[in-house]
């Protein structure tokens, strides 16, 4: 007796039961340690620029959600038009909180942020030139902004960095195709 056994259909599923991997880019954004009398926790908003300075997408909007005088929360709310370059160009209308996107202020340390492209966080993008923007403002503190210029979509891993000089610290963006 021979039996004839078809690989086509183990072929085909294994086609479709195939996971579809979407670019993405990672962010790790540095707070530095401040030696400072009075220090507060930066409120920090990142986002993607297209070439023509429009917010393409906010990635992440880090404020005081509860502020320490036991005021109602969402109250910190008004301090983001501090972060004056992300206000201006989209901040003032998106409605926060925002979830995914909008958390509580961070600590000194590195942080990571990681994002596929098409999630609620990260539209999906047209082939083309593109900034990541990092801003921080800071109560009894200052103001920076920190970009880095990438090309999405990427055709290989990357992993470039700018510095801030005093609010932000090492700022790595990390692509993958």
């Amino acid at each position: 007796m021979h039996v004839r056994y078809s690989l086509a259909p183990l072929a085909m599923s294994a086609l479709f039961a195939a996971p579809a991997f979407a670019a993405g880019l990672a962010v790790n954004i540095e707070i530095p340690r401040l030696n400072v009398s009075e220090y507060h926790r930066p409120y920090v908003a990142t986002w993607i620029e297209r070439a023509d300075n429009t917010v393409a997408g906010t990635l992440a909007v880090w404020y005081d959600v509860r502020t320490k005088t036991n005021n109602p929360e969402g109250e910190g709310t008004k301090w983001l038009k501090d972060l004056r370059q992300w206000w201006r160009r989209g901040g003032r209308e998106l409605a926060v909180p925002v979830d995914g996107v909008t958390g509580a202020t961070k600590p000194a340390g590195k942080h990571q942020l990681s994002f596929t492209e098409g999630s609620a966080q990260m539209p999906k993008l047209a082939p083309g030139a593109y900034k990541l923007v990092v801003e921080a403002a800071r109560e009894v503190g200052g103001r920076e902004v920190v970009s880095i210029p990438f090309q999405w979509p990427p055709t290989a891993a990357a992993q470039p960095t700018a510095s801030g000089k005093e609010e932000l610290g090492e700022i790595k963006l990390e692509l993958k195709p």
